[in-house]
């Protein structure tokens, strides 16, 4: 009689225990994401805002930055290769 009892409580609490984390597994995913985010929020984005920062203080609202100007050294070159027309054959 005791064997059966013991197996009736462990079914019985593990039955109750896929219940709860069915039901609050969504929960727990969210705050582990939550805290996964701030503390890599904490080691990356720490020296990012602090130049966002600085720029937002520059910047003035209708204003138009440039962050890199493109280089004006580029020359084409001429001797790509021979360009040939052709028609399409159907």
């Amino acid at each position: 009689m005791g064997l059966l009892r013991t197996i009736l409580i462990i079914l019985l609490f593990w039955f109750g225990f896929k219940i709860l984390a069915r039901l609050f597994a969504p929960f727990f995913l969210r705050f582990v994401a939550k805290k996964a985010e701030q503390k890599f929020g904490q080691q990356f984005g720490g020296f990012q805002n602090q130049a966002q920062q600085r720029k937002a203080q520059k910047q003035r609202e209708g204003e138009t930055v440039i962050d890199k100007m493109p280089n004006q050294n580029k020359k084409s070159n001429e001797k790509v290769g021979e360009y040939i027309d052709y028609e399409e054959l159907d």
